[in-house]
């Protein structure tokens, strides 16, 4: 088929694993006046010229469908509007979407509550991503650190060496200076709660940390093992997720999150604050905590190609730095799928 023959009518891209996306590209029917609907299910079509067309615009499949019409792609919750739009009147689906997603706004907040519904059915079912844009072959952070990335270490690329979609795990090792000022105390119970830093101080703390990928997401899973000598090993788990550009947001147990600017400025990895927010299924809600636990910033440097320093702190804007931990790590393994 050649591009001259996607030209007539509507065509809806869509995964043919998920349930919920079948039932609507077989549900979907679309005014006359649009043309003949076409059908092209992205797992089994990767060679059809549209897909090609798709993924020289960089769109990625496994973050919503796409419609094409007249030239011109829709995706994720454009995709929506235009079945909200130009779907006839015929059967419930058809009046449903009628309904929905005519306005932009409803199609905007609507659309990532169904991809983490269709995400979650795609895991649950055990099913792997469609990948279109071969994310796998790319470290996640690559993309974060854009242009920056291959002036970064050997160690720090080491340190990201992790791909989306993929069973990737380095491990590092080393020794932490722990320190939490009596302020930090007081908020002890929510960051047992919510997983985070271990309030306590303690010199020389032996930490593990393993940086891991998963088959089913882009997420880097970021767990960390403190060997405190009077207590049992403290972990925290999070994970981390691109937001957009050099922008990340790290989440924690029952959805709490740090967002940060992530930076290299010729010497050292930066991460900057940019503020607290509740993740609510696929939705992030900016907390106005700041003032109440402080800013949270950190510094990775190398140190040569197998030691990098770290240096997080959390700074209250009247207490000063309530909390701390520094110290020196080293990879020692790196095992990619």
């Amino acid at each position: 088929m050649s591009e001259n023959d996607i030209e007539s009518g509507v065509w809806f891209v869509y995964d043919g694993e998920c349930p919920i996306c079948d039932y609507a590209a077989h549900a979907l029917r679309i005014k006359q006046e649009r043309g003949e609907l076409h059908l092209l299910n992205a797992r089994s079509a990767s060679d059809h010229p549209l897909l090609n067309m798709i993924n020289g615009q960089g769109l990625d499949l496994d973050e919503g469908m796409i419609i094409y019409c007249e030239g011109r792609l829709y995706h994720g919750k454009d995709a929506l509007q235009f079945m909200g739009k130009y779907s006839d009147s015929t059967g419930a689906f058809n009046i449903t979407n009628k309904g929905l997603f005519w306005s932009e706004s409803i199609a905007a907040l609507m659309y990532p509550w169904m991809r983490g519904v269709r995400n979650a059915l795609l895991r649950r079912l055990k099913k792997t991503k469609i990948d279109n844009l071969d994310l796998k072959s790319t470290p996640i952070f690559a993309d974060i650190f854009g242009q920056n990335w291959d002036s970064l270490p050997n160690v720090l690329q080491k340190h990201y060496a992790n791909r989306p979609y993929s069973n990737d795990r380095v491990t590092v090792e080393g020794r932490l200076d722990v320190s939490c000022r009596s302020y930090l105390h007081l908020l002890r119970p929510f960051y047992r709660i919510v997983g985070s830093v271990p309030a306590v101080t303690e010199k020389n703390v032996p930490v593990t940390l393993h940086f891991e990928s998963t088959p089913d997401t882009k997420a880097f899973h970021f767990n960390r093992i403190f060997y405190f000598s009077r207590t049992k090993p403290y972990r925290f788990e999070s994970r981390m997720q691109q937001v957009c550009g050099n922008e990340v947001i790290e989440i924690m147990r029952f959805g709490m999150c740090w967002r940060m600017h992530y930076g290299w400025d010729g010497e050292k990895v930066t991460l900057r604050h940019k503020g607290y927010a509740l993740k609510i299924f696929e939705y992030y809600l900016p907390l106005p905590i700041t003032l109440l636990i402080g800013r949270g910033d950190a510094n990775e440097t190398a140190v040569d190609d197998d030691h990098f320093d770290v240096d997080v702190s959390i700074t209250h804007p009247l207490f000063g730095i309530v909390y701390s931990y520094s110290g020196r790590f080293k990879v020692v393994g790196m095992n990619a799928s």
